[in-house]
């Protein structure tokens, strides 16, 4: 049956007066049977209670046929007849202090609710209008009580204030915690001595993410308390980047869905449980859990049941052991414990104690036989946190009566003043006070205490029994930063173990990787994936890679930038090593030839050839070989300028002067034809100066190039991510290129005059031999090109260098090559009648 349904139907049967239209009618009187307290005292002011003195209701059939009987309750809840028995003992203190209400007895109505809203609504209605049987002539007369204190679960608080909200009743709670009885709009007249759970469900979630839990459980009571605090935690969850596997509610009436909710704690992957729970609930789970052997996971709990004496057994060490979560703050009360153990028994009972063994029990104490059982039970009293809730409550009731009585220590009370409700709940309002044990009691905006808890461990003690050690507290009055204090060390986790349980979806990412999520699951699931290239993490759990500055790249793990490596064709390595050996080589055997000539000057084979061009071809060889070195090495403002220029200045002065002899020997045939006489227009004068105007045509072509856009050294980054390639960048690519094109254009020009003067008949035409060298020449130029373009980092260098080498040993060896062969074994032949053969070059000068 819905809750609002049954809150009409009691409404109805419980309408304690019915309205006189006759003005003359004798008195206004109950309807039916009048609702006792079950313990209760006379006063000049009175207080109300309600609590869940029995746990357990059992309904009567509703058959609509006939009168539906009383709700039988059973099972006591020691934990609540104690905050009774709380309550009597304030009362009873403050009717001894001469200085609080001094000349006013405080008297008390305590109900039992049986833990059930249909009870709490039967309890409300009692206290509001009293069990007499008639009233006074008006039915509208003043409630039964001035204040209530309770209930303890905030279901039934939430039933408690809205029927007395009209009547602006006060009620003050000691427990009940759901964040929605903040809302003065809503219980303009309720106030507790606890704190709302908005500041626990978001310590909590602060808790959970402390130990690194990103995987957890969620199960709450499906009351107010459980689904308000359970929302409230899952915001705060989401915030603090904690992912929940499951959320799964029951209520203690509802077997079937308790045991869903055990199946789906045996099959989940998370090692933690928050349990926002009322100790009913939790005593429910705990039964289950422990008849289906699970065990081993992380309790995390709220006041209600963490520090709950109920679920102390023998056996629920080995589901809740390790269990952790906040508590209300112990506070002690002189007095109180004596009180709980012996006293209330005496004077309340009329059951003096003799000895264990023999107790005197009259009429009263056997009409309360169930409540007799628990007499010596006094293990509880230890832990009884939400006594001094209570002890506050009482005594800020006390302090608004003594305000609107206009109390002194001197004159005593005005018991003249008729106390309304309303004012009871203004002067609430206004309360700050100090009790014997040193907490002060206040109420904010929304009615509620502030929010101080501690921070309890189930541990097993040396003595074998459960003990609910502290490890912390949770202030939220201090600044933020300084709220939650954890003594680590001191937590004892499941199964006795000291090392901190492990509760993720997936396992931390190490630095050098990243989170990728995985489909269809939540934040907290997913895969790490190594950073990609030049992109590193250097935390754990990282959502993206960071890439590494320019001149910097990832090193092996990803976890960190390190300098590139700088690359470049040293005289060091290898490649660089065998480039010098050949380049030296390459010096050296164009010495020797140039030794060689000298040596043999005179001989016609020598002059024959042209021996100034000859000189000349050799030192610009030698500078050929030479140049390659300006290559090798790190690149530098200069050695760029200078490795491209020299380069091509050296190489057009080898062309030149080949091209030279090649056109003397063209000519000198020409010349032994009838009426020529060409040779005196290629006579060494104007060799000499062939030479120099091809030569300075290339040089005035380099001095444009390095004047308008020179070649400098450059920082490759983008052939190799991993590494830079120091290299000569061209510059202007056109004054390379035209550099280039003009030694080409030399090299063809020379071929083809070569090329037509290689069969003239001469015993030694030495147009031959430049024939091949230009087509050595231009054959390696030509491969020169692509291999340049396509060829990576250094090997460009390589490339170029290798180039020159070939070239320049392509024409030592074709041109000079042969000769050397003549002069060294064959000399014979070198005479200038062999040379001359049947030709007459009278006309060659030598």
């Amino acid at each position: 049956m819905p809750p609002v349904i049954t809150g009409l139907i009691f409404i109805g049967l419980l309408l304690t007066s019915e309205t006189v239209e006759d003005e003359e009618a004798p008195l206004c009187h109950i309807l039916k049977s009048p609702e006792f307290p079950l313990m209760s005292k006379e006063g000049d002011v009175t207080i109300g209670g309600a609590f869940s003195i029995h746990s357990k209701i059992t309904q009567p059939p509703l058959l609509f046929t006939e009168k539906p009987t009383r709700l039988r309750c059973s099972s006591v809840n020691l934990r609540e007849f104690r905050f009774a028995q709380t309550m009597i003992f304030a009362i009873e203190e403050i009717n001894r202090n001469t200085f609080l209400l001094p000349n006013i007895s405080v008297g008390y109505r305590i109900y039992d609710n049986c833990g059930s809203t249909l009870s709490s609504m039967r309890a409300v209605m009692a206290l509001m209008n009293g069990d007499e049987w008639t009233l006074e002539r008006k039915c509208s007369g003043q409630s039964a009580v001035h204040a209530i204190i309770g209930e303890s679960e905030s279901s039934s608080t939430i039933v408690l204030s809205r029927t007395t909200g009209p009547f602006k009743m006060p009620v003050i709670s000691h427990s009940a915690t759901c964040e929605c009885l903040s809302s003065r709009k809503e219980y303009p007249s309720f106030f507790r001595t606890i704190a709302s759970d908005l500041h626990q469900s978001r310590a909590l979630a602060q808790l959970v993410k402390h130990f690194g839990w990103t995987w957890v459980g969620a199960v709450n009571s499906d009351s107010d308390y459980g689904n308000n605090g359970m929302a409230i935690f899952l915001a705060a969850a989401q915030e603090e980047g904690v992912c929940v596997e499951y959320t799964e509610k029951f209520h203690r009436s509802e077997p079937e869905k308790l045991l869903k909710v055990v199946e789906v704690i045996r099959k989940s992957t998370a090692r933690v449980i928050v349990g926002f729970l009322a100790h009913v609930e939790m005593n429910d789970l705990l039964e289950q859990l422990r008849l289906n052997n699970i065990t081993g996971r992380q309790f995390i709990g709220v006041e209600a049941w963490i520090t709950a004496d109920s679920l102390v057994t023998p056996t629920s060490f080995s589901v809740l052991g390790g269990s952790l979560g906040f508590a209300v703050q112990k506070a002690n009360i002189s007095g109180l414990q004596d009180f709980l153990v012996k006293d209330f028994w005496e004077t309340e009972f009329k059951c003096e104690e003799i000895n264990r063994d023999s107790v005197t029990k009259t009429a009263s104490c056997k009409e309360n036989q169930d409540l007799m059982e628990l007499r010596y039970n006094d293990d509880d009293v230890a832990e009884l946190r939400y006594s001094s809730n209570i002890y506050k409550a009482i005594y800020a009731v006390a302090y608004s009566l003594h305000s609107i009585l206009k109390c002194s220590h001197t004159q005593g009370c005005d018991k003249t003043v008729k106390v309304t409700p309303w004012q009871v709940v203004e002067s609430l309002k206004q309360v700050n006070f100090t009790v014997k044990n040193g907490d002060k009691v206040w109420f904010d905006s929304t009615g509620a205490a502030v929010a101080r808890y501690e921070v309890v461990n189930w541990q097993r003690g040396s003595d074998g029994s459960i003990q609910f050690k502290p490890v912390g507290y949770y202030d939220a009055s201090l600044p933020s930063g300084q709220r939650f204090v954890l003594n680590t060390e001191a937590i004892m986790w499941p199964g006795g173990s000291k090392e901190l349980p492990v509760s993720v979806c997936s396992a931390s990412c190490r630095a050098g990787t990243h989170k990728v999520l995985q489909k269809a699951k939540p934040v907290c699931c997913y895969d790490c994936i190594p950073c990609a290239d030049g992109k590193i993490s250097n935390t754990t759990d990282s959502i993206d890679c960071k890439k590494c500055p320019e001149e910097y790249w990832s090193n092996q793990n990803r976890d960190a930038c390190v300098l590139k490596k700088v690359e470049f064709l040293s005289f060091t390595e290898v490649m660089g090593k065998i480039l010098v050996f050949f380049t030296l080589l390459g010096v050296l055997l164009t010495l020797i030839v140039a030794a060689l000539f000298l040596i043999h000057k005179e001989t016609p084979l020598v002059k024959a050839n042209n021996s100034e061009l000859s000189f000349l071809l050799l030192f610009s060889l030698t500078l050929c070989f030479l140049c390659s070195l300006t290559f090798i090495g790190r690149p530098s403002e200069w050695s760029c300028m200078l490795r491209h220029t020299a380069f091509g200045i050296t190489f057009v002065l080898c062309i030149s002067c080949i091209l030279g002899k090649t056109i003397v020997v063209l000519m000198a045939f020409k010349a032994t034809l009838p009426g020529r006489n060409v040779m005196k227009w290629f006579g060494p004068t104007q060799q000499r100066l062939s030479v120099l105007a091809f030569t300075l045509l290339q040089v005035i072509i380099c001095i444009l190039w390095l004047t308008i856009d020179p070649p400098f050294p450059f920082k490759n980054m983008n052939h190799y991510k991993e590494k830079i390639i120091l290299e000569c960048a061209l510059g202007s690519p056109v004054g390379f290129w035209a550099v280039l094109g003009y030694i080409g254009v030399l090299a063809l020009l020379c071929f083809i005059i070569a090329f037509l003067a290689r069969k003239l008949p001469d015993n030694f035409n030495e147009a031959k031999f430049i024939t091949f060298s230009m087509l050595i020449f231009c054959a390696v130029w030509i491969t020169f090109i692509p291999a340049y373009v396509s060829s990576p980092g250094k090997f460009t260098v390589a490339v170029e260098i290798f180039a020159i080498l070939a070239s320049s040993y392509g024409l030592l060896f074709c041109i000079f090559l042969p000769k050397c062969f003549i002069i060294l074994f064959r000399p014979e032949t070198n005479t200038k009648k062999h040379i001359m053969g049947k030709t007459s070059n009278s006309n060659v000068h030598y």
